[in-house]
């Protein structure tokens, strides 16, 4: 404890005990922060399975809750995405004032909550509400990115990203497999059943092995702890520089600051949003590609989702290694000193395979090819869509440290949206342009996002962040 005097009073602040304090989350056993990655990961994995689950019994949802368009019927599917454009901007701040584990898990209760109020809905009206409700609580794994950024150093970020992002990924793959399969054999209900026990018997284990990873909250704690067994009220920490209120009120603001006023932010924003809205666009229709044209059954279309499995698997593995190794070498060519630009060199054949995937996939259905084509197709973009999200993650979890949950939530708004949207807007595009043309002009605007922004951040990146308030030095 180091004591801090101002123009008024002695003021006694509480930190860290120097760079090896055991109640640094950084400083935990390895199979602490291990387990923890792990439980988070399951937690977006969740909801990410109950994001896409829904895909395979459109034709069923149709009939039974008297829906007559498949713009209601991918409304289904989106909504539960666009409101993960809402839950962050307010658990992310929420999470940087009161810690992450109630935030966690109180948000994560209302998934389930409205998870299970899925199966007693009679109307589409219901079904949507109810989805959207479920969704606000589903985006509480955003502040998975947070928690990473609390338990682990720089230059250990990608491996642990690898894990992290292993099961979220696979879940919009895993879930419309899973659908297929339910659809064919039992009634749609049963998904929102299987999430809703899955959901809880994963907050349970959240419960038991999740501790609370946000330093200013542990020193907080123990700040507090101090001021109880010495009754010196002048104990604070070095976060303590402002009342509640106005600590809440700053949080709050926070993503949208980060959003309308970081360049770095709205241009990454803008990028993983037009990825993440082709990726929710091919998740939307694969599963009609396969039942109307090549004229599978239900749980033979939904194993066609094993390609954008392996894509996303692929990648996070690949990645894992190749992210930490690459940055590493850069960091000791620059005389020991790491930059979040050291994440971007692996973005580029990731802006590479996204467009070159969208191309095959297209082409190959157009052409009504062997049905291994448009899968190989599927495989590559997924791979590419994955490499930037890790990628771009980790750039915002280094440059941003404490803020990362808040800059991650800003970029999360765009991305929902976009995969809002884009599924709302494909079975149109598709009857109009067929799957050939309507993926090369998809493919076109992916190079002219994605290729500009490679060089924008390897050029200027740094220059950007030296003018940010937000932005952190990296000491670890």
């Amino acid at each position: 404890m180091t004591g801090v005097m101002d123009q008024r009073e002695e003021v006694f602040a509480v930190d860290w005990e120097g760079p090896n304090d055991p109640e640094n989350p950084k400083n935990w056993p390895n199979l602490k922060r291990w387990r923890i990655t792990l439980l988070n990961s399951l937690f977006m994995f969740v909801s990410s399975v109950s994001s896409s689950m829904v895909a395979p019994a459109f034709s069923e949802m149709k009939l039974d809750l008297s829906i007559h368009s498949d713009y209601e019927a991918q409304m289904i599917l989106s909504i539960f995405v666009l409101a993960s454009a809402v839950g962050p901007l307010i658990i992310s701040p929420l999470s940087e004032l009161y810690g992450r584990r109630p935030v966690l898990h109180i948000t994560c209760l209302i998934y389930l909550i409205f998870n299970l109020a899925c199966l007693f809905a009679r109307n589409r009206s219901q079904l949507m509400a109810f989805r959207f409700l479920s969704g606000i609580g589903g985006s509480a794994p955003s502040l998975g990115g947070g928690i990473l950024a609390d338990c682990w150093r720089t230059h250990e970020r990608g491996v642990s990203l690898s894990v992290y992002y292993i099961f979220p990924l696979m879940g919009p793959a895993v879930g419309p497999i899973i659908g297929g399969f339910i659809v064919r054999y039992a009634s749609w209900h049963w998904m929102f059943y299987a999430t809703s026990v899955l959901s809880a018997a994963i907050q349970v284990a959240g419960i038991f092995w999740l501790p609370e990873t946000y330093g200013p909250t542990i020193l907080r704690r123990r700040a507090k702890k101090l001021r109880n067994s010495t009754q010196n009220h002048r104990i604070r920490t070095p976060y303590d520089k402002e009342s509640r209120w106005d600590g809440f009120r700053h949080a709050m603001i926070r993503p949208f600051k980060l959003l309308f006023t970081q360049p770095i932010i709205w241009v990454l924003a803008l990028f993983i949003a037009y990825s993440f809205g082709l990726m929710y666009l091919a998740l939307s229709t694969y599963f009609a590609v396969w039942i109307d044209i090549y004229k599978d059954r239900p749980d033979i279309a939904g194993l066609n989702y094993v390609s954008l499995g392996l894509g996303f698997a692929c990648a996070t593995q690949v990645c894992a290694s190749l992210n930490d190794t690459i940055y590493s070498r850069l960091k000791r060519s620059n005389n020991g000193l790491g930059k979040p630009e050291f994440r971007i060199p692996l973005l580029v054949p990731g802006v590479l395979l996204v467009p070159i995937g969208f191309f095959w996939y297209g082409w190959s259905i157009q052409a009504r090819l062997h049905w291994i084509m448009p899968n190989v197709g599927a495989f590559i973009f997924s791979l590419g869509i994955t490499t930037e999200m890790q990628c771009t993650t980790s750039y915002i979890i280094d440059a941003y440290s404490i803020y990362a949950a808040s800059a991650i939530a800003a970029t999360t708004v765009l991305r929902a949206i976009a995969a809002f949207a884009f599924p709302l807007f494909a079975p149109y595009m598709y009857k109009s342009l067929d799957y050939g043309w309507a993926n090369s002009i998809l493919a076109l605007a992916a190079i002219v996002l994605g290729w500009p922004a490679v060089w924008l951040f390897w050029v200027f990146g740094e220059f950007l962040r030296q003018r940010s308030p937000y932005t952190a030095q990296l000491s670890d």
